[in-house]
């Protein structure tokens, strides 16, 4: 399985890093029914910190800022599963296929977060050298925080003006 196709469907809500219900049974291979079932029926096993349901507004603000997912018509709102959450399908989808997407879905949390730990480090050496040659690089160190965290470019508003 490809890891690129697996960090891609990681997404971040509410601070946490976490994959929707649907993708999630697209990868297993099961219909995402199947999937809420399996974790209803053992809601125990998923607190909280683990999984939680989105609301509506988390649901509406998620479809207006991504236009790459397969948004089917749903009567409930998606299940989001933690990095310890998806550990915990493992033990739900018992299926060798389960095991084995489960397998690269955590190397692709762990690979994130090797990926942000490295980037922390960058913004701190970089502060760091900022103290110590702030006048004479201060212009280098604008251009490297634009690189780092370049601004969001303002969205034109589509639709008729209120």
């Amino acid at each position: 399985m490809d890891l690129q196709i697996i960090q891609n469907r990681i997404i971040e809500i509410r601070g946490q890093r976490v994959m929707l219900d649907f993708h999630l049974a697209e990868l297993y291979e099961v219909e995402t029914k199947v999937l809420k079932q399996a974790v209803r029926r053992n809601i125990e096993r998923f607190p909280e910190d683990f999984m939680f349901e989105l609301t509506k507004s988390e649901l509406d603000k998620l479809r207006s800022q991504t236009v790459t997912f397969d948004w089917k018509p749903t009567t409930y709102a998606p299940f989001v599963f933690t990095e310890q959450g998806v550990a915990m399908l493992s033990s739900v989808l018992k299926s060798k296929k389960a095991i084995r997407v489960n397998v690269e879905i955590i190397r692709a949390f762990v690979q994130l977060r090797k990926l942000a730990i490295q980037n922390s480090e960058i913004i701190h050496r970089i502060d760091e050298m900022e103290k110590k040659y702030d006048k004479q690089f201060k212009e280098v160190f604008t251009a490297l925080r634009y690189l780092i965290h370049p601004p969001e470019k303002e969205r034109r508003r589509i639709g008729y003006k209120k």
